[in-house]
């Protein structure tokens, strides 16, 4: 039987017991057939793939490839993901460039496939980085079906911490956590925003959320945010108040993980967001 990640209870609580138990769990989870059995064909197959086209007909391939940028929910999408891989990143015309979801950006740019300067799949260290970024995107997933409020606090965590290492602009940072269903869910609750905050103006919305972190971190610099310290103090705001709330122990089905399931939905607030990050997200 395969290992499932838990967390048994929510709040504070539940989250110092996920972080004491990760590394263990995580361990434990990545043993299992299913994903042992993906993780091997990629690593064989994956240097030999040199166009989208050989990649989304390999449907193992395909899982991995989406489940490493979080788009599992695109698994059956094989034209629309094979035009985002064809187009590449650098393009404005590109695809990638013109959808809210910059994570179709971060997978066209990572495989390099439309990009000029040839297929990526075969550098050194690149199968690695994607099985790496399946396993823990997969972890994330099974630990939301035992505690959703878990997965989004981890999703939040490497989310932000690999903005800073991108070393992303602090506009661009503050307009990625609005275009980012998950995490505006962990922010909009750490400080308890009313449903109004999300119809405010663009500009509106960074200049509070940069007045709330102001009076929690003591600085409005995006930067900030990534310190160990101060992703702890969000993380447990908002752990704090989604146990008050009682979605801690929020099923499979909750609207918490259709946040996480459906980041690509294109509503107006997303494509202004997605025209400000074109200009200024840089993909390292």
């Amino acid at each position: 039987m395969s290992f499932s990640p838990v967390a048994p209870i929510g709040g504070v609580a539940g989250w110092n017991f996920v972080k004491r138990t990760e590394p263990r769990q995580r361990a434990e989870f990545v043993k299992s057939p299913e994903i042992s059995r993906l993780v091997d064909h990629f690593r064989s197959r994956i240097g030999s793939i040199k166009n989208a086209e050989d990649l989304v007909a390999d449907r193992n391939l395909l899982k991995v490839t989406l489940g490493a940028f979080g788009l599992d929910e695109d698994l059956e999408k094989r034209f629309f993901i094979r035009k985002i891989l064809t187009d590449g990143s650098k393009s404005p015309k590109a695809l990638a460039n013109r959808l809210a979801d910059v994570r179709y950006r971060r997978m066209a740019a990572a495989f390099g496939f439309g990009d000029g300067g040839g297929a990526k799949t075969s550098q050194p260290g690149f199968a690695d980085r994607i099985i790496e970024a399946y396993k823990i995107r997969q972890f994330e997933i099974e630990m939301g079906k035992s505690n959703n409020s878990m997965r989004l606090a981890l999703n939040f965590r490497r989310e932000i911490t690999d903005l800073a290492n991108r070393k992303v602009s602090d506009n661009t940072g503050w307009y990625t956590i609005l275009g980012s269903p998950p995490l505006r869910k962990v922010v909009e609750q750490a400080f308890n925003l009313p449903i109004e905050f999300a119809g405010l103006p663009l500009n509106r919305q960074v200049e509070t959320l940069k007045d709330k972190f102001t009076s929690l971190l003591g600085s409005r610099h995006f930067s900030n945010l990534s310190r160990p310290e101060n992703l702890e103090t969000v993380i447990r705001k908002f752990l704090v108040l989604d146990d008050i709330y009682g979605q801690s122990g929020a099923a499979a089905s909750s609207p918490a993980l259709s946040l996480l399931q459906d980041q690509a939905s294109t509503t107006s607030l997303e494509r202004t967001i997605s025209e400000s990050l074109i200009k200024s997200y840089t993909i390292t």
